[in-house]
């Protein structure tokens, strides 16, 4: 068995296909052993038989039963022959094994773990330079290994929102692939590797399947992805357009469609470290990234899942152009919460270090909406919401703007502030109200008085039209009672019906 899966090895160095890799990286491969040969020069120095033990794997894409047999080391070769070694160790790497069973195959899995181990030294070595057929056998390997469609149960509590509590779930077969994306990893990040070169199989392909693995449930496996991802962007210029396509096609169908997905925290961390790299000016299409994908993406219930990497986004983009600042406060009061109260809190907190990075000029062309929606969190019964807004006034620079400002702003926030000063339940959101509105009665006390005036000139307003309804509605309850009843007439039964607490 072993010498006829051995004589299966190629020989001499072949000119790859440079589309196989898409047809691997696009769909299951019809068997790894059997095609080895277009992967290049296989080993020609000794090769330990062990044929009298027979070995079965465990999954093959065809069904084909073969045994792993290990090929010599490295350093039992010539270096003229070390590539052919290394093309014939990756292709034996391609059978893959089902881990959910540890009993199974465990012979088989400890021979590919051992061969994995010792590709990766050697890449981590940088002693050769790798040709083409080591370049297309390498991300073969890595797209039968890596490249796989997850099953609905294991993405069930993805990225929703109702089960983030969960405890992460962990793939039984992470210990196989943390070597697989060592080896990648290693790889990508090799001097050995001519970029130019590899661009032809690390294509477009490849890089949509490694963002697909974005949505495993796995932490582990993410944060290799990212990794991996982040080297692929800086080592290929030539991708750059396309990863960030990609990844915004993974944000709009996040947003627009399922919102479920378990890797958009750590897609957005990769996206903040691309961001900071821009060029100023800023290009057009970095902005609508911005007001399409990064705004609408405080939309979704989950947004505290990823809030962290969402707000540093949007922050080095105002860092790059301070006049964003207003265009993305626009798009915040656009997604307000109205009812999920932690998310309230979590939008005054970057509406805080948005505004305390604001020039006058740009403030002002936000305050008069942003102080209508502060004012309603001001009002909020939920402790929280109500003491989040009230802490702006502890940020200097907001004080600041707010007082170059007053003539508008007071106005608007000052019913909001008796409101609170009369009605409010909870104590701590009763001092801090009690405390901006002695900071507004120093900022300009003839405004503040103009105010309370007008307050009070509107409260006993109100007071009149609610005394006004209701002597009418008393004057249609006393008529209505003294109507005879007729057939199917809606009738009065008594006078407190009406009285209908707001």
């Amino acid at each position: 068995m072993f010498k006829q899966f051995l004589s299966k090895l190629p020989r001499k160095s072949s000119k790859p296909d440079s589309n196989e890799l898409n047809r691997t990286s696009s769909g299951p491969v019809s068997s790894p052993v059997q095609r080895s040969g277009a992967s290049g020069g296989g080993g020609s120095g000794p090769v330990r038989s062990n044929s009298g033990k027979r070995m079965s794997s465990a999954v093959f894409p065809a069904s084909v039963v073969a045994g792993i047999e290990p090929l010599v080391p490295f350093k039992d070769v010539p270096s003229s022959e070390k590539l052919n070694l290394f093309v014939s160790k990756v292709s034996l790497c391609c059978v893959t094994f089902d881990f959910s069973d540890p009993s199974k195959n465990s012979i088989e899995k400890d021979v590919k773990r051992q061969t994995l181990l010792e590709l990766l030294d050697f890449v981590a070595s940088g002693s050769v330079k790798f040709t083409e057929p080591a370049i297309l056998a390498m991300c073969r390997m890595c797209a039968v290994n890596l490249f796989r469609v997850f099953p609905p149960n294991y993405r069930s509590s993805g990225g929703g929102g109702e089960n983030d509590d969960d405890d992460p779930m962990f793939d039984p077969a992470w210990p196989h692939l943390q070597i697989v994306y060592d080896l990648l990893l290693k790889f990508i990040t090799s001097p050995c590797l001519d970029a130019k070169m590899a661009k032809k199989y690390l294509d477009h392909a490849f890089i949509v399947r490694l963002l697909d693995l974005f949505d495993s449930e796995d932490p582990r496996e993410r944060e290799c992805l990212k990794t991996i991802l982040h080297r692929v962007y800086g080592k290929f210029m030539v991708h750059r357009p396309f990863v960030r396509k990609s990844m915004s096609n993974i944000f709009y169908r996040f947003v627009f469609e399922t919102e479920k997905h378990s890797g958009i925290a750590e897609l957005l961390e990769i996206f903040g470290s691309i961001v900071s790299g821009f060029a100023l000016p800023l290009k057009e299409e970095h902005k609508i990234f911005l007001w399409r994908v990064l705004i609408p993406l405080h939309k979704p219930k989950s947004v505290g899942n990823y809030f962290q990497q969402l707000s540093y986004c949007i922050t080095q983009f105002i860092d790059k152009e301070p006049k964003l600042g207003s265009v993305v406060i626009k798009g915040l009061l656009k997604f307000w919460p109205i009812t999920n109260s932690q998310k309230e809190v979590m939008f005054l907190g970057e509406v805080e270090e948005i505004v305390e990075a604001m020039s006058v000029m740009e403030f002002q062309k936000i305050m008069v909406p942003l102080f209508l929606r502060i004012a309603c969190c001001v009002n909020s019964s939920h402790f929280q919401v109500s003491e989040r807004a009230l802490f702006l006034w502890n940020n200097d620079q907001i004080v600041n703007l707010i007082a170059h400002n007053r003539q508008a702003i007071l106005p608007i926030m000052f019913t909001a502030l008796e409101k609170n000063a009369q009605n409010h339940w909870n104590q701590s959101v009763l001092n801090l109200t009690l405390n901006v509105r002695k900071m507004f009665c120093e900022m300009d006390e003839a405004l503040f008085m103009s105010c309370h005036t007008r307050f009070q000139e509107d409260e006993a307003k109100q007071c009149s039209a609610a005394e006004k309804r209701k002597e009418i509605w008393a004057r249609l309850e006393n008529v209505a009672s003294r109507k005879p009843v007729t057939g199917k007439t809606a009738v009065l039964v008594t006078p407190l019906a009406t009285s209908i607490a707001c």
